[in-house]
């Protein structure tokens, strides 16, 4: 189940997305491809739930060994779904502000595309900094917590927490503008985390947690 949950999460992220936003004439477009912009917000509320529901699923898991940093990972998770939820009225606000900038005059247009700027960058700093940030500080308990118990290899646990802090690190200079949404150095410092989530995902499918650590779970080693 987590591992499908994990799958799933991935794989709603890319279909949120809408690449419109990125092109000068945004505003426009938006109304052209209202079908699409809808879709992306029925994903992303599914990419929200999806977060949601691993937090829930490994909470107790985690709880086994910290009491504490069971709670701290869970409510980084959540503080992160929350976000996603609340980045979705900015997309809806877009769209139903591109509506409006079809039949405005030119008197109108310069103000609806001020509104629509900061909605756009609004939204961006919800899914992309509001988001990121409690998610990759959960993220980073997670795999320290997963260590730990053994449920998964180590080197999975290690790749994790390095690639958590990359990912904190590129949200950190996102934060600060010292580099852009769409740019080479914000994919590299966030791929490691990616490619570390779908190897997770492929090995709780496939495998399932490691025997031992169950074991010793069972027998209450990190209670």
């Amino acid at each position: 189940m987590l591992g499908l949950l994990f799958i799933s999460s991935f794989i709603f992220g890319i279909l949120s997305s809408v690449p419109e936003l990125e092109h000068p004439d945004y505003l426009e477009k938006l109304s052209e491809i209202e079908v699409q912009v809808l879709v992306a917000t029925f994903f992303q509320a599914a990419m929200a739930a999806a977060y949601a529901s691993i937090a829930v699923a490994l909470y107790p898991i985690l709880k086994t060994y910290s009491k504490s940093l069971a709670a701290g990972y869970f409510g980084f998770r959540l503080i992160g779904a929350g976000f996603l939820f609340v980045g979705i009225g900015s997309l809806l606000l877009l769209l139903w502000l591109s509506h409006r900038f079809a039949a405005a005059g030119p008197a109108d247009s310069l103000c609806l595309e001020l509104i629509a700027e900061l909605l756009r960058r609004g939204r961006d700093i919800l899914n992309h900094i509001g988001m990121i940030l409690p998610w990759s500080i959960g993220g980073l308990i997670l795999y320290y917590c997963l260590y730990q118990i053994r449920l998964i290899p180590s080197w999975l646990s290690i790749w994790g927490m390095i690639g958590s802090v990359f990912t904190l690190v590129a949200t950190l200079l996102l934060m600060l503008n010292i580099i852009e949404l769409v740019s080479p150095v914000y994919f590299i410092l966030n791929a490691p985390i990616a490619i570390c989530e779908l190897i997770l995902a492929a090995l709780l499918i496939f495998r399932g947690f490691n025997s031992i650590g169950i074991n010793r779970n069972k027998e209450g080693w990190f209670r």
